[in-house]
């Protein structure tokens, strides 16, 4: 009887795995596919893909898209868009390539400078999508075409650079080994396994808190094996860092921001106020909600966010140039879309869009190891892109 009753209990709680992974699919649906992706190019590049110096390489090439894809995640949530990012990450990298390098302006002072006037961008063209209901596609495929026009008129058409050394360690930059070890960087190490053993930390502390309050949804099991995977890679990646240079400092930027948003995404009303705009703004309205100074505060964040991937970008190339950000725009969208974002807004996590970003960015890395031509990597990331969008309306009506 025993033995009937447990299997009963163990086939009751395998439907009960089942139906939570049906209905998360699009959760744990990424996940698997960026391990899968990885997977593949490491077999097909012959293990080059997760070679120290190549990982390294991965994270620095898709720093500004993480950056941007944060920031363009609660716009998208918000059920807003913008097209300007990557214009906007064009001009604010030669504004500070003209500020630092042509008249003399402490690179921190023009850092926030610039920091200062991507907000600005962000406020003024937040302004007429959020008060005057104007859409916000129009606002910022106009902010897109302004911004290209004036990066080229700042910059006279030439490349501007080099930086001071100072400015490009904001990208170039690692962790420095305050052990004094060299390789491994023991400090790099035990950052890497920090942050792990932090993420790991919350993440049992919310499901507590979830369990207390009687909406616990997620299997144990599930649970379990989703961030053991988690912590093993995060692990794993810090030490192959950790044996080449060690984290690179525009790492920890990334790391930072992922926790910032994610906390206020989950946990500060804000951020719940945010998504409600986005699954039904007039009910949002009707409840106390003030969704115009919301809207406006999403796009001042992506303008923010939008300049220190510029200051990024430009640290990294030490010049600024008149087609920096060329297409970033695109990039950022499909990685928000891909990591689980709905077009219809209110869907969506900070954790999906920064895995989106790297999902392009693995394959964007795997197929230049490959050898593929960039143009049959465009149509690959566009056939990629359009799977996610197919797969997010199947989701839809299925439900």
């Amino acid at each position: 009887m025993s033995d009937t009753t447990a299997g009963t209990t163990t086939g009751a709680a395998r439907q009960s795995g089942m139906r939570f992974l049906r209905d998360n699919l699009r959760e744990y649906g990424i996940l698997i596919a960026l391990i899968a992706i990885m997977a593949f190019f490491q077999f097909a590049t012959g293990g080059i893909l997760l070679k120290p110096v190549n990982l390294t390489n991965l994270i620095l090439q898709n720093s500004y898209i993480v950056i941007m894809a944060v920031g363009m995640l609660l716009v998208i949530v918000a059920g807003h868009i913008d097209l300007s990012v990557g214009s906007v990450c064009g001009f604010i990298g030669a504004l500070a390539a003209v500020m630092i390098v042509q008249w003399n302006v402490n690179f921190v002072l023009a850092s926030i400078l610039c920091l200062a006037f991507g907000a600005a961008i962000g406020a003024a063209q937040g302004y007429w999508i959020a008060y005057h209901r104007i859409p916000s596609f129009i606002v910022t495929l106009a902010g897109m075409l302004v911004f290209k026009g004036l990066a080229l008129w700042l910059l006279a058409g030439q490349s501007v650079g080099p930086f001071p050394p100072t400015f490009q360690l904001i990208a170039s930059g690692f962790v420095p080994d305050l052990f004094g070890v060299g390789k491994p960087n023991v400090l790099s190490l035990v950052v890497g396994v920090g942050l792990a053993v932090l993420m790991v930390a919350l993440a049992v502390r919310n499901r507590r808190r979830q369990q207390a309050n009687g909406t616990l949804e997620e299997p144990f099991g599930l649970f379990v094996a989703k961030y053991a995977i988690i912590f093993v890679a995060l692990v794993y990646m810090s030490w192959l860092m950790a044996s080449f240079r060690g984290l690179p400092n525009v790492f920890i930027v990334m790391a930072l921001l992922i926790a910032l948003y994610s906390f206020v995404t989950n946990r500060m009303t804000i951020g719940r106020r945010i998504y409600a705009i986005g699954g039904n703004e007039k009910a949002a309205k009707l409840s106390g909600i003030r969704t115009e100074r919301l809207v406006f505060l999403a796009f001042v964040n992506m303008g923010m966010l939008a300049g220190l991937a510029g200051l990024i970008f430009a640290a990294r190339l030490n010049t600024a140039t008149p087609k920096a950000g060329l297409g970033f725009e695109l990039d950022v969208i499909a990685a928000v879309f891909i990591g689980g974002a709905s077009m219809a807004g209110g869907v969506g996590t900070v954790i999906g869009a920064v895995i989106g970003a790297f999902i392009m960015g693995v394959m964007n890395n795997g197929m230049s190891i490959l050898g593929v031509g960039i143009d049959y990597q465009q149509v690959i990331k566009g056939l990629v892109l359009l799977a996610a969008v197919i797969f997010d309306v199947y989701n839809k009506n299925r439900g």
